[in-house]
């Protein structure tokens, strides 16, 4: 069964191997539970935007069906301050271009919620609490129009807040292999329902 992951930094594992990102680290477990899914094609790069992973999209153009699609986007437009409106705007269309790529079928879509880069030491001296609110707020609209388009949310926002030793990688910024392992444990049930569908 094939799968595909959109994103960011968080979906690339930015500071990790390829082994330790978080899709990867997905296909294993499922692999482990008997479900035979392929490892991920991954259409992800460090810093991109909603835009900027459309760009990405089209230049790649990936041929589905897939079995499973992830998308997690939208730190970026948090941390350049891009207005929320028109994340929505966006986040829709890539949702409903993952939704396509998954054969037209919602259910076999995975959402994942920004994590929260305001509680980590690259943040040290930034507005936590500003942070925070804006990283809900861009959540909450992701959560709304995932379960409008009847896909599957996953919030790994609360993991992203908690402290763990060794949480980060070496730019004390982005996930290290534990943490996108506690993320893989979170999208577990939603990407083997996905694909039963």
């Amino acid at each position: 069964m094939r799968f595909l992951a959109l994103g960011d930094s968080y979906t690339i594992g930015e500071k990790v191997n390829s082994a330790s990102r978080w899709p990867v680290q997905l296909a294993r477990a499922l692999r482990a539970k008997q479900l035979d899914v392929a490892d991920p094609d991954i259409i992800a790069r460090t810093g991109w935007t909603t835009d900027e992973l459309a760009a990405g999209i089209e230049a790649a153009a990936p041929a589905g069906p897939y079995e499973l699609v992830s998308l997690l986007i939208g730190v970026n437009n948090q941390f350049r301050g891009r207005d929320a409106e028109k994340y929505r705007a966006e986040f829709k269309s890539l949702l409903a271009q993952a939704v396509e790529f998954a054969g037209g079928k919602p259910g076999r879509v995975v959402v994942l919620s920004i994590p929260d880069w305001g509680v980590t030491p690259f943040a040290t001296l930034r507005d936590r609490a500003k942070i925070a609110t804006e990283i809900d707020h861009f959540n909450a609209i992701g959560r709304a129009e995932t379960l409008s388009a009847n896909a599957r949310w996953v919030d790994v926002t609360p993991a992203s807040r908690e402290e763990h030793a060794g949480w980060y990688g070496p730019d004390g910024l982005h996930p290290s292999a534990a943490q996108y392992a506690r993320w893989t444990e979170l999208a577990f049930d939603a990407a083997a329902a996905a694909l039963m569908h």
